[in-house]
């Protein structure tokens, strides 16, 4: 995720004694979910989509949360994210993706940065948290429509079934380890920039 980084507004308002007042500091409140679910998000993968449909929804509680619940809500979205990129990594293992793969190293990444973000938030750090999940609404699409578009492509053209993990057209695994996401919008050469793509902490 290429990290934003947030501003204040420039345009801070003035005084009656022309005086211009301090601008507020940006993601310390309660903000609209910056992320809805789109039939762009959708990659006609009923696994993938329901968990990102959560994820999505998720990152929208955390936005929407007060203070005093800003740390569960956030605790359930890094939860759910652990559970969904394990899933994720092990669809790709199944299917003859090398452990380093591009895709698996940004999900170390961000899950880590996530984790870091939710230590802040236990010792009352709330900011750190509201900036991560701003930057997930930006993050998130791009990611979806690359490198889990890459990676649904690739478990249809070998018949994986993620109920199972059944592969019924085993002749199509590729013969080589795929390092990259394994999609057309994704080469080898990503896995250098995975780190350059994940949250940070403020």
């Amino acid at each position: 995720m290429n990290a934003v980084t947030a501003t204040a507004p420039t345009d801070a308002p003035v005084e009656a004694s022309g005086n211009t007042s301090p601008a507020p500091a940006p993601f310390t409140t309660p903000v609209a979910p910056g992320l809805q679910w789109s039939d762009a998000l959708n990659l006609a993968m009923p696994f993938m989509d329901q968990t990102h449909i959560e994820f999505v929804d998720l990152l929208a509680a955390v936005q929407t949360a007060e203070n005093t619940e800003l740390v569960s809500r956030w605790q359930a979205l890094v939860d759910h994210t652990d559970a969904h990129f394990g899933q994720e990594d092990r669809w790709m293992a199944d299917t003859g993706f090398a452990p380093g793969s591009c895709h698996m190293t940004q999900h170390a990444v961000v899950l880590k940065v996530l984790r870091e973000g939710l230590a802040l938030g236990q010792q009352g750090q709330w900011a750190p948290i509201r900036q991560m999940a701003h930057e997930l609404t930006v993050w998130f699409p791009h990611h979806a429509q690359t490198m889990d578009a890459g990676l649904a492509l690739h478990l249809k053209s070998v018949g994986y079934d993620p109920a199972t993990g059944h592969i019924s057209e085993p002749e199509a695994l590729p013969a080589l380890a795929i390092s990259g996401c394994g999609g057309s919008s994704c080469s080898t050469s990503d896995s250098s920039d995975a780190t350059a793509t994940a949250p940070e902490t403020a």
